[in-house]
């Protein structure tokens, strides 16, 4: 029995015991949900980015959503002659079964077909550069770029299944769950992709210290 008890095997299991317990543990501990600030009081203008457009989530769409605090903008350079979206669903908790919706599922649902898709990183001036999903998506003959993420207080994740685990983690950790899923969107004109993604990287590089400070740290 105490051989067994040295195992490999029977570590791996008093491993997964261990996690299993902090899980139930997390749990049944009263959530720790920190204070942030409305999203409506997001900025209207950053450097030469000016508000353009409120978008609306009507009642029926954020009945799906689920999101505690939810913001879509339409923003414009006007000096560039360029635009972009910003869409922003924050959850302060995931333990209800709230969670954000991954919009690799989202856009298909509306139409949008994906023709790329990958992973890349963003120096944002931060100590390291964020993951991000870039998604290039086509409606009749309409294409947008699209960037999105999952930002949990410093930590910006690209992943899905990297983004469950940081919460499962935060929970055992710190006993918060709370995320945010932040997209963005430019119309890609002329077939040009890469102007959009130089625009879409512009703008995150911009917005990127409001997002931060608009979400729990």
């Amino acid at each position: 029995m105490l051989k067994f008890l040295n195992s490999t095997p029977a570590r791996l299991v008093t491993i997964l015991l261990l996690a299993q317990a902090a899980l139930l543990y997390s749990s049944i501990r009263p959530e720790a949900t920190p204070a942030a600030r409305p999203l409506a009081q997001f900025p209207r203008t950053v450097g030469p980015w000016q508000f353009q457009q409120e978008g609306v989530i009507d009642a029926a769409e954020q009945a799906v959503l689920r999101a505690d605090d939810t913001m879509i903008r339409s923003y414009a350079d006007p000096s560039a002659g360029r635009g972009a979206n910003l869409y922003i669903a924050a959850f302060r908790s995931q333990r209800d079964g709230k969670t954000p919706h991954s919009p690799k599922n989202c856009l298909p649902g509306n139409g949008w077909t994906p023709l790329e898709a990958y992973e890349e990183n963003i120096d944002v001036g931060a100590a390291a550069p964020i993951s991000v999903n870039r998604y290039v998506v086509q409606h009749g003959e309409s294409r947008s770029l699209v960037l999105y993420w999952y930002q949990s207080r410093e930590r910006a994740v690209a992943s899905e299944y990297k983004a469950k685990f940081w919460v499962v983690a935060d929970a055992i950790r710190l006993n918060r769950t709370d995320t945010a899923l932040v997209r963005v969107i430019v119309p890609i004109s002329n077939r040009d992709s890469a102007a959009a993604e130089r625009t879409a990287i512009d703008f995150v590089r911009a917005f990127y210290p409001s997002i931060r400070a608009f979400l729990p740290a």
